[in-house]
């Protein structure tokens, strides 16, 4: 039964619409938030490269049915199989995932993610990879991944570690959401417009038979200033930047809660309440991933992430992921308990591992297939 989940092949989770010229990709599994299924992801991977190889395709649009654009990767069909024994699964899992982000990052025609609604994890790794990354007033962003015993994935010490100051820190390490004006501001989107125009810019986008100027001109034509006023985290950037440019998880909780004495804010409190309660182990890899991610180019950044994800399936250190979903997505007693339970207990022995070659037979390393189009939208913005 448990094998049978893992594969199973709902039909039409992945909708391929469009005229010769313009195609869509409409991820369509609203039931489950579109989160990503092994054979969404390998559906993906065969069209774009058809598209990609056909000449007369101009331009390429992503997006998803229902409330959400992409929630993540399908966890809870991962760690099936995984208790079940069948530990390869989540490892080739997520190296297909990684080489479908990697096939989009440096897709050879232009790349429209509209994100009209929830995008986290997977769903992050997928579309902030496009060229158009577009986003509505009903636009949610957030990496959780730390709750859950994992840690901020799927090319995230790419994007987050290029964000003004230390904000990838915030976002990576406390699982804060963000709207999509906040995602335009701190360069994780490159247009807002309203939900209600996003039909109107797919009309206007099927008649594309040119480059990727025209294309940016008929986007701007749909762009709307954002209503949303200065109350986010990313208004207090500065107060950001002090705290999570320290050096270890627990210095920056402990500057955080300094800062909650003489600031009643609402977001550092939920920053110290989300910290206090994620996996610690978490914290200390998603917080040197993004560290190292700053240096590092797109393929390096996915490679160490996939060597760091082979560790946690394999429990070479801890069990802290199954427990995590255990608690968060599946019994849902929202109480898992963390080995080591204290982020003082969490070494630089352990981490150390996590990001060390993997030493199994069975395991090949991620290689990433040889791509000339990557385009370095984001840069580092210390």
């Amino acid at each position: 039964m448990a094998i049978r989940h893992c594969f199973d092949k709902d039909v039409d989770q992945v909708l391929f619409e469009g005229n010769s010229s313009v195609k869509r990709v409409i991820l369509n599994r609203p039931h489950k938030l579109n989160s990503l299924s092994y054979h969404m992801i390998c559906q993906m991977i065969k069209e774009l490269k058809a598209f990609e190889a056909d000449a007369k395709v101009k331009i390429v649009i992503l997006k998803g049915n229902g409330k959400a654009f992409c929630a993540g990767g399908d966890v809870l069909a991962s760690y099936t199989c995984q208790v079940a024994g069948h530990w390869s699964y989540g490892t080739n899992f997520y190296k297909k995932q990684v080489m479908l982000d990697y096939l989009v990052a440096t897709y050879g025609k232009p790349v429209v993610a509209i994100i009209d609604g929830i995008v986290m994890g997977g769903g992050a790794g997928l579309s902030l990879q496009a060229t158009f990354r577009i986003v509505t007033e009903n636009t949610v962003f957030a990496m959780p991944e730390t709750a859950i015993g994992h840690f901020a994935d799927v090319g995230s010490s790419y994007f987050l570690s290029r964000l003004p100051g230390f904000y990838g820190e915030y976002l990576g390490l406390t699982g804060a959401k963000i709207r999509g004006a906040e995602m335009v501001e701190c360069g994780l989107a490159t247009h807002f417009m309203l939900s209600k125009d996003v039909r109107l810019l797919e009309t206007a986008l099927d008649e594309v038979t040119s480059d990727t100027k025209t294309i940016s001109e008929i986007i701007s034509k749909f762009t709307h200033k954002s209503n949303h006023k200065q109350h986010g985290a990313y208004s207090r950037l500065e107060i950001i930047n002090k705290c999570f440019s320290r050096t270890t998880v627990e210095e920056i909780l402990s500057s955080l809660e300094s800062e909650a004495e003489s600031k009643s804010e609402k977001w550092i409190l939920d920053a110290i309440n989300w910290i206090k309660s994620a996996c610690p182990t978490s914290l200390k890899i998603s917080l040197r991933s993004i560290r190292e991610g700053r240096t590092k180019e797109l393929e390096q950044c996915l490679i160490q992430e996939c060597t760091i994800v082979c560790h946690i399936v394999r429990r070479t250190v801890s069990n802290d992921f199954y427990e995590g979903v255990r608690a968060i997505l599946l019994d849902k007693d929202k109480n898992p308990k963390w080995e080591p339970s204290k982020l003082e207990l969490v070494t630089d022995e352990m981490v150390d591992k996590y990001f060390s070659r993997v030493d199994e037979d069975e395991m090949e390393p991620l290689q990433l297939p040889a791509r000339s189009n990557l385009v370095d939208t984001m840069r580092p913005k210390l």
